[in-house]
């Protein structure tokens, strides 16, 4: 199974989005799973459902920072992570037009109207899968 089809089923079996991205791509840095598991829990639905930015999104960002990140305090170090979520955010908004949850799924799951609308219309099995699927194919071009 690649990648890409470990974090959609990763997805499907009941994790969000931002912990299917991050879990699926641990291993190629030394994080454990589990660990892996627990620092995206917080970021799924859009930050913490929110709406705001997609989990799967963020997701990629810890990615892109496990592997081009910096570990020393200065700006021209912390530039080459930056430069690499731009390219990942150019790439997720030239499939998707935005980067946010509420955009990408139609309604503001945030609220308990907009989180009934995403229930009654299977937003979360149609369209979130897909999302994760493009994130982590974006994923495979930058890594």
């Amino acid at each position: 199974m690649s990648r890409v089809e470990a974090a959609v089923a990763c997805f499907q079996s009941g994790y969000c989005c931002s912990q299917a991205i991050l879990a699926t791509y641990a291993e190629l840095f030394a994080l454990d799973r589990e660990l892996a598991l627990k620092l995206a829990a917080g970021f799924g639905g859009g930050m913490g459902c929110t709406a705001d930015t997609c989990g799967a999104v963020t997701g990629a960002f810890m990615v892109l920072g496990l592997r081009y990140g910096n570990t020393v305090p200065v700006r021209s170090a912390k530039e080459a992570a930056y430069q690499w979520v731009r390219q990942f955010s150019e790439r997720f908004k030239g499939r998707h037009g935005s980067l946010r949850c509420r955009d990408l799924l139609g309604c503001d799951i945030s609220t308990p109207e907009g989180f009934q609308v995403a229930l009654n219309r299977k937003l979360f099995s149609t369209v979130c899968p897909k999302v994760v699927q493009d994130a982590a194919e974006i994923l495979e071009e930058l890594l």
